[in-house]
């Protein structure tokens, strides 16, 4: 199928997993022209297989462009790139003794740019923005993905249009209105904020790089099952606990695994994936634990972790499917669990992180009690971003060690 230079040769097509489609690069698309659902792209795995040996990829570098064997652009395209990827899997040995697992790593991604994992996707959905022509791109979000999406543009010289919840953490907007970007406030969920969006950059100059409503950010999030992968020696953990808003980082590990399985990279099997959510936001959990394949909306949404108040994640069926497929559960953490992880981090392994990424610590806690986790299995778990921007999650959390030390 034909598509433009910009794209590597081994990029085969942009498919519909929900009606079948398949549709070739010579154009841009959002998502599937058929039936509206997300879009993946599709490789020739058989040729990059007898291509490409596993021990070759340290000719990229050490960024997640290292994988590029296995991202869309072409070798002589010029990626925007500000050292997304390659982040440390830490070793949570005092963690993994308390809860009786015989390893437990965490992937620390807070010294992405812009101190977050979603400098991962929107590197990869930036450069397809370039790829494809767009002057501007556009997106709803709850604080980090649009500071990435911020940064990406700021350095490729595109515009940037950001619809945020009207509380959104300041230190997100301020950034975002730092790298340029047009930021506005609305009033709700990040739902509400993809509705400003779809009015407010709904012209042909604008790309939308909203969660799934472009087929690269999930090459980019799937980087993060190649590192975890290597960074083992190619020996997969049995579980991994992921926190789930939109759940691109989700299906984009389960991608990725099956990919390095068909390239002949992974013994073994396919990690348990776990979903953690919150009580307060757990549109995917409900879905599970009720076997249903699509998730249905969650009423008064409400957490402290801004990154998984997303009521309505548009690509529910696809990350239903990961859960299911490899084995996996989802869990539904309350606030307090997630704020007492946040300390435990913090106290016993120097950790400052973000209350998304204390959510699972928290619901690998849930786990062992229940012994869905077993004492023998090695665990990864996450720390999606910086607890800097966190400020009141963070008093909130103090406050619970301290109510008369915490001062506003």
């Amino acid at each position: 199928m034909s598509h433009s230079p910009e794209f590597q040769r081994d990029l085969v097509a942009l498919d519909c997993p929900a009606c079948g489609g398949s549709f070739d690069l010579s154009q841009p698309r959002n998502v599937c022209p058929g039936c509206g659902r997300p879009l993946v792209v599709r490789y020739d795995l058989a040729r990059i297989r007898a291509q490409v040996p596993r021990e070759s990829l340290g000719r990229y570098g050490t960024d997640l462009w290292r994988y590029r064997a296995v991202l869309p652009f072409a070798p002589e395209f010029a990626v925007v790139r500000l050292g997304e990827g390659g982040t440390p899997l830490l070793p949570m040995a005092r963690l993994a003794e308390r809860l009786e697992v015989a390893e437990l790593w965490l992937k620390e991604e807070s010294g992405n740019p812009t101190q977050s994992f979603k400098a991962r996707g929107l590197a990869l959905a930036v450069n397809g923005a370039i790829a494809f022509g767009k002057r501007g791109i556009a997106l709803p979000s709850a604080g980090n993905a649009g500071s990435a999406a911020a940064a990406y543009a700021a350095a490729a010289g595109i515009g940037c249009r950001i619809a945020v919840p009207d509380d959104t953490p300041e230190p997100f907007v301020l950034e975002q209105r730092a790298f340029g970007a047009e930021v506005r406030l609305v009033r709700g969920t990040i739902s509400d904020a993809g509705k400003a969006i779809a009015e407010w950059a709904s012209g042909p100059d604008w790309w939308n790089v909203a969660t799934f409503k472009e087929p690269f950010r999930l090459e980019g999030k799937k980087t993060l099952g190649y590192e975890i992968a290597e960074q083992l020696g190619w020996n997969l953990p049995d579980v991994i606990l992921y926190p789930t808003g939109g759940g691109t980082g989700l299906v984009g590990m389960w991608r990725a695994f099956r990919e390095m399985f068909e390239l002949g990279w992974l013994p073994g099997r396919m990690p348990r994936l776990v979903a953690v959510q919150v009580a307060g936001c757990a549109p995917i959990v409900r879905a599970f634990d009720a076997g249903e394949a699509r998730a249905t909306a969650w009423e008064g949404a409400v957490t402290v972790a801004s990154g998984l108040r997303v009521p309505g994640p548009f690509a529910d069926s696809l990350i239903l499917e990961a859960i299911r497929g490899s084995g996996g559960t989802a869990v539904a953490v309350s606030e307090e669990d997630m704020l007492d992880a946040m300390l435990q981090l913090s106290a016993d392994e120097g950790v400052f992180a973000c209350p998304e990424g204390a959510a699972t610590l928290a619901a690998l806690r849930a786990l062992r009690v229940s012994g869905e986790v077993k004492p023998d299995e090695r665990v990864v778990i996450y720390d999606t971003g910086s607890g800097l921007k966190y400020p009141e999650a963070w008093r909130a959390a103090l406050a619970r060690r301290d109510p008369a030390g915490v001062r506003s």
